[in-house]
């Protein structure tokens, strides 16, 4: 939205969120004033209608309804709100038929004879909660001014679906690249012991583990997520899709399941859940599988790793200790060069 569409007072607010860089510190100690004034882009439907030359669509409608005397702060508060609810129930199904029905889905379980404790997963829960709360949540809010100055929007029009798809596209490779750097530096000596084997106290990953971490870590990591829209500005409703698809994403590859047919696994260069949990099976001696989502960074700078593990434990569930010795023999043998013949066979 343009400010020639706003009321005279978001005018003056407007110009002072995008006037200077040099706002943004007096912003940031001033959220709650931010705050409490209200956004009138069009005092109505038929104002923005007139505006747009056009009739507004039905999510466009929707959409007016439910933002049109919100501030802009408000609509960017709900960041925490999301992710509290995605992380809170996307891992739910998986937990519960795990809880009531394991041997429906045990066949897909990557290490089968690792079992969580309910009383660990609900300790990570609580303590992931409490990062959101205390520590993500406040750098949300306070990121509010830095959001307007990137050109995050909240007004009419909506993006088209294709302009959506790209600016999700930009986002997934910018945040997957950043992110893997950062990952890898985390796997350093002084980085692994005082910050990211928090992470890795789960070998056995589980959904609700996807964002348990220090709480260091969790902001670290998750400033990739806002490099895409920084660099590609969107609309608020794109940001928030972004935000819990990437959410998903994490605890999909966090769910210690490898489920066939599932989305992702027609997505191109994608890890998924069991190239990921070959990163927390060897767990600080990992040099591998770095990346976040894809794995061209793997690929490219050569920590891409086999996951022979895997075929040790299904060796080792199915046929006699004989038999697995051979195996592991040949195994041994074939791929000297990675991660898990190095330091955990």
């Amino acid at each position: 939205m343009t400010s020639k569409h706003r009321c005279p007072s978001a005018i003056k607010e407007v110009d002072l969120l995008e006037a200077s860089p040099f706002h943004l510190a007096f912003l940031i100690s001033f959220p709650v004033a931010l705050a409490s004034a209200t956004m009138l882009p069009f005092a109505s439907i038929s104002e923005a209608e007139a505006a747009l030359g056009r009739n507004l669509t039905a999510a466009e409608t929707v959409w007016f309804r439910y933002s049109a005397g919100m501030h802009d702060f408000w609509l960017y508060a709900h960041n925490i709100v999301f992710l509290l609810l995605v992380y809170t129930l996307a891992p739910l199904p998986v937990a519960l038929v795990e809880l009531r029905r394991p041997r429906a889905i045990h066949r897909y379980k990557l290490q089968p004879k690792i079992h969580v404790p309910v009383a660990d997963v609900l300790r990570c829960y609580r303590n992931v909660v409490k990062t959101f709360v205390f520590a993500v949540g406040p750098l949300q809010l306070f990121s509010f001014p830095i959001s307007k100055w990137a050109g995050i929007r909240t007004g009419l029009p909506l993006p088209s679906a294709w302009e959506v798809a790209a600016q999700l596209g930009v986002y997934a490779v910018v945040e997957d690249y950043f992110n893997y750097w950062l990952h890898r530096a985390l796997h350093c000596r002084w980085g692994y012991e005082h910050v990211h084997r928090v992470h890795h106290e789960f070998t056995a990953p589980v959904g609700f583990a996807a964002p348990y971490a220090h709480w260091a870590e969790v902001l670290i990591l998750g400033l990739p997520s806002f490099l895409g829209p920084a660099i590609a500005p969107c609309h608020i409703l794109t940001f928030w899709l972004w935000l819990v698809l990437r959410h998903i994403e994490a605890i999909e590859t966090h769910c210690g399941y490898d489920f066939p047919r599932t989305p992702s696994k027609y997505i191109p260069f994608y890890g998924g859940a069991e190239y990921h949990d070959n990163h927390h099976y060897v767990g600080g001696q990992s040099h591998s599988n770095f990346a976040s989502v894809f794995t061209y960074c793997d690929y490219i700078y050569g920590t891409d790793k086999v996951i022979w593990h895997h075929l040790f434990i299904v060796y080792t569930c199915t046929f006699n200790m004989q038999t697995s010795g051979v195996l592991i023999c040949l195994l041994l043998d074939n791929c000297r060069d990675t991660d898990i013949t190095k330091h955990s066979l």
